[in-house]
């Protein structure tokens, strides 16, 4: 979510790796393929993941696009080095929040069974502790008409979720080493949901002043 409101800044293009199940040039059984390895909330192989960016890349670069924004990629060790060999990365953020945040976060998904549309029922509400500020996030509700069509995902489970979290901040760490090491590590701590955090991540990101200027214009 953060990634898309940065892409309204205008000058980037966003690349989310789960998007490319959804590429209409690919060819169908590929297609179809990735979109059920997504569905079932398994992780695309390196392999597959890599031929498709760089080829995304180049195009990209063909159009005379300026940058680029990877939406949680790279997730491993592994995925970090062969992307290193692809392009160059710039930046790279690391969002982070309270685990019982996230997990309470992860467990309020929801999806419309009628348009698809994703939406999230958890309420945050965390009074500040040990000298940290509490943190704050609305639910993303959804419309009167995708009230009585939600559903869950069979794996958006307390157990599952958990388990999920483990093995991230397992595969994780050793990526947040690489990008520390190459002195291109963002750590940002997220203050509450998107109103609270987006002036705060502009600033974190010297784009601040872009963005008053976007504004002015509209």
């Amino acid at each position: 979510m953060q990634a898309a409101y940065v892409i309204s800044l205008e000058f980037l293009t966003s690349l989310p790796v789960i998007l490319f199940a959804k590429n209409s040039h690919l060819p169908v059984p590929l297609s179809e393929k990735l979109s059920e390895i997504v569905n079932q909330g398994k992780l695309v192989s390196d392999e597959i993941i890599i031929s498709l960016l760089s080829k995304r890349l180049d195009a990209g670069e063909a159009k005379g696009e300026s940058g680029f924004i990877l939406d949680g990629f790279p997730r491993t060790i592994t995925q970090a080095e062969i992307l290193e060999g692809v392009t160059n990365i710039d930046l790279v953020v690391n969002l982070k929040i309270l685990e019982d945040v996230l997990l309470e976060k992860c467990l309020g998904r929801r999806i419309c069974s009628q348009c698809g549309g994703n939406f999230n029922v958890a309420s945050i509400n965390m009074k500040g502790q040990n000298g940290n500020p509490g943190i704050t996030m609305a639910p993303l509700l959804p419309p009167a008409h995708c009230m009585s069509k939600l559903i869950t995902r069979s794996d958006d489970n307390e157990s599952v979720v958990k388990e999920r979290l483990r093995v991230y901040n397992e595969k994780s760490q050793p990526v947040e080493e690489f990008y520390r090491s190459r002195a291109k590590l963002l750590e940002f701590d997220l203050p509450g949901g998107i109103p609270e955090s987006w002036p705060k991540l502009l600033q974190a990101l010297n784009l601040d002043e872009y963005d008053d200027k976007q504004s002015a214009a509209a």
